[in-house]
């Protein structure tokens, strides 16, 4: 049984239609990395993933129970959507950190908030608010060492490189414990110096068998890194496998011409 299983998603906006019938499913641990040109659809899909876009048709199943159901969706509560929405972590490309706290605060947040709330309806695994923030703060501090910021804990956002600011938000998305992680360009707003400390991260998240979907203009990384790769064209999947029969043998000519285009960029 797949981890994710996404059939059929299409989404409008107004008369545009964006995203025409989206399909593919992904294992734990694999990363799926999504490429494609601006306007393709690609970060409207991981939209529609982490519940910030709503489908106007599909399914998203995980561990084989649908999540979401676009037939469905207006029976659906506030409540499950936040809840569902927890299954995935964003990254987003311009970091999106609170300015007006520091580091370690913006990983302890959410989570303090969500074990607050399960506390006052019976449901968490912590007696009180203070034995759950005392382990929420061991965790940041791990997280922390694994993205090799322990020693930024204490600092703002204003006071951290572009590069660390995204390592942050990587381990704030891991606070949470998604199933799966999701990056939307996690590079494109970085000078090329930083860039590789964020892939580093990332390529050290998968080699711990995190799964991920990562929508980048980096080929090499996703070459070098992903299981599965995906192309978007016109709001559609144009095609799909593995890095190998992708980059050596692509059978579409608009995947052909991408490739020739972005590797002339390099």
């Amino acid at each position: 049984m797949s981890l994710l299983e996404v059939k059929n998603i299409r989404k409008n906006f107004g008369k545009t239609q964006v995203l025409k019938g989206i399909d593919f499913s992904m294992e734990k641990g694999d990363v799926v990395a999504i490429i494609g040109s601006s306007g393709s659809g690609k970060t409207t899909l991981l939209r529609c993933l982490n519940f910030l876009e709503t489908p106007d048709v599909g399914t998203i199943s995980l561990n084989g129970e649908a999540i979401f159901d676009a037939e469905n969706h207006k029976k659906t509560s506030d409540e499950e959507i936040r809840q569902n929405r927890l299954h995935f972590g964003l990254v987003f490309q311009s970091f999106n950190l609170f300015p007006q706290y520091n580091v370690k605060r913006n990983l302890t947040l959410a989570a303090e908030l969500l074990e607050g709330e399960k506390i006052k309806k019976g449901i968490s695994q912590y007696k009180n608010k203070k034995e759950a923030s005392e382990v929420i703060s061991k965790k940041a501090d791990l997280l922390l060492s694994e993205v090799g910021l322990s020693e930024k804990a204490l600092s703002y956002p204003c006071e951290l490189s572009g590069g660390q600011q995204q390592r942050v938000a990587i381990a704030r998305a891991l606070a949470l414990e998604p199933d799966v992680l999701c990056f939307d360009e996690p590079t494109s707003a970085l000078d090329p110096e930083l860039t590789g400390e964020v892939l580093k991260v990332i390529r050290e998240l998968k080699n711990a068998g995190k799964t991920m979907i990562v929508v980048t203009h980096e080929m090499e990384f996703a070459k070098n890194v992903s299981d599965t790769i995906i192309y978007m064209a016109d709001g559609v999947i144009e095609e799909a496998g593995s890095p190998k029969d992708l980059f050596e043998n692509p059978k579409s000519e608009k995947l052909k011409a991408f490739l020739k285009s972005s590797f002339e960029k390099i």
